[in-house]
């Protein structure tokens, strides 16, 4: 890849995966679109048709109904109009490792926190500890952990919810695109999902709810009634167009049998490297994504290993990329029990795109990384 300061390579698809060709020419086409989509006149008529296929697309892949895919700004307003809504009236209850965008949402509502074993897997006997208490309730749980990787059994999350009568709602930000995401199969009440996580434009997602009428949403922004009345404001048409296309690609990757194979091998390629090199592989005993790896490197603040990956032309994060750029300790890590290596972990997540000479190059480099930098470096 390209960027203003040069050629570098970018393994961070967890923060934002690469635009997918797919998605560039559906926004370029929607964005020839004049018309308001909820104008009555033909250029309206011509948006609304262009935001409804994209939607029916959209929804169909997730396994529900056009009019319960609510289109958002991205995985965060999903995430809250979701714990909002299905929260109001119920005790709430969030995993440990949650991004923090049902993490506040949850904890603005006094919700309470379900602990996570030391492999960053929620604690189901906790949690139906939990839902054996009086009142009813909402459980959050992310589908796929966005800094390990790790992939919850939302299965027997939704088993327990059942038997207790709550409600559960799923972030599927990380996991969209990745692995098939279903609610018929979740068993979950709703979900949310972001485009620019399986390569659509940024500020686009969705809210998918299962069955009719269920809920009523609180549109955070009231605006002119649209997406029936619960996300106010005029949608981003170019950018829904992008995201429906970008998850068709997506879509066609994982139906690939070795495009999951391949980036799995790639992971666990750069995993044998890191270990060699002294690093700890978080949750390498869970099931996790194919393309997410979190390393601790030991004594090495993780932003020491930021600046000098980045010198040699790599990009690379510490942990959730939505923290206004800085590099804090992991809540995630703390909660598996890791304490002060939290300070010492990078995220290298592959994008749909990387090759197998980008891995190997950033091998290398992490190798070299691992032994120039200093011990007095150390938390």
């Amino acid at each position: 890849m390209n960027g203003a300061g040069g050629d570098f390579f970018y393994l961070d698809a967890n923060a934002s995966e690469p635009l997918r060709p797919e998605a560039l020419d559906a926004m370029t086409a929607a964005a020839m679109v004049c018309g308001n989509p909820a104008s009555v006149h033909r250029s309206g008529r011509a948006a609304r048709a262009v935001m409804e296929s994209a939607r029916e697309e959209i929804a169909a892949t997730f396994g529900v109904t056009a009019e319960n895919c609510v289109m958002t700004s991205g995985g965060t307003e999903a995430n809250v109009l979701a714990v909002d809504a299905l929260g109001r009236g119920r005790r709430i209850l969030y995993g440990a490792s949650e991004h923090d965008a049902v993490r506040m949402a949850a904890q603005a509502h006094g919700g309470q926190a379900i602990p996570i074993d030391a492999q960053g897997v929620i604690r189901l006997d906790t949690l139906a500890a939990l839902l054996a208490q009086p009142g009813e309730a909402l459980v959050c749980v992310m589908l796929a952990n966005n800094e390990t990787g790790v992939i919850q059994p939302i299965a027997e999350v939704a088993r327990l919810c059942r038997a207790h009568g709550a409600r559960l709602h799923v972030d599927a930000v990380q996991a969209a695109g990745r692995m098939a995401v279903d609610l018929r199969v979740l068993g979950a009440d709703s979900v949310a999902v972001s485009g620019h996580k399986f390569g659509g434009p940024k500020g686009t997602g969705a809210l998918l709810l299962a069955g009719a009428g269920f809920v009523a949403l609180s549109p955070m922004l009231a605006g002119g009634g649209q997406e029936q009345g619960r996300r106010g404001g005029t949608p981003a048409l170019p950018a829904i167009a992008g995201m429906a296309a970008a998850l068709s690609a997506a879509t066609r990757d994982l139906a690939d049998p070795t495009y999951r194979a391949r980036l799995a091998r790639l992971r666990d390629d750069i995993d044998r490297v890191a270990r060699d090199c002294g690093a700890v592989v978080c949750s390498a005993d869970a099931p996790r994504l194919a393309h997410t790896t979190c390393l601790v490197l030991p004594h090495r603040r993780a932003q020491t290993q930021l600046i000098a990956l980045d010198m040699a032309g790599f990009c690379v994060s510490a942990g959730a990329a939505c923290s206004s750029g800085k590099v804090a300790r992991s809540h995630v890590l703390v909660a598996m029990g890791l304490l002060d290596q939290a300070e010492c972990a990078i995220r290298v997540s592959l994008p749909w795109s990387v090759t197998d000479a980008q891995v190997g190059a950033f091998m290398a480099a992490y190798a070299d990384m691992a032994a120039r930098l200093p011990l007095r470096a150390a938390v």
